[in-house]
């Protein structure tokens, strides 16, 4: 899975993103679901599969981007 961005109306919902997108429930992450990353320009994110952000039009969304996994550096004290 990788992050793309997407900018929708406020108060969006995931199913929104996913018909701008014109992706289906199983492209897209649902647990993770839509994240608003900056109020002050309705910009979400959301995670899909690598073959689904291939096809996504840019001018619809932004991305990919990496989605690495975080954890802790080293043994925990």
């Amino acid at each position: 899975m990788v992050l793309v961005t997407v900018r929708l109306a406020p108060r969006a919902t995931l199913e929104q993103a996913m018909r701008r997108l014109k992706l289906s429930e199983k492209d897209v992450d649902t647990g993770y679901g839509l994240v608003l990353i900056d109020p002050g320009e309705d910009l979400y994110g959301l995670r899909v599969s690598e073959a689904a952000a291939r096809r996504i039009d840019p001018s619809a969304g932004g991305g990919p981007y990496a989605d690495p996994r975080i954890e802790p550096y080293g043994p925990p004290d």
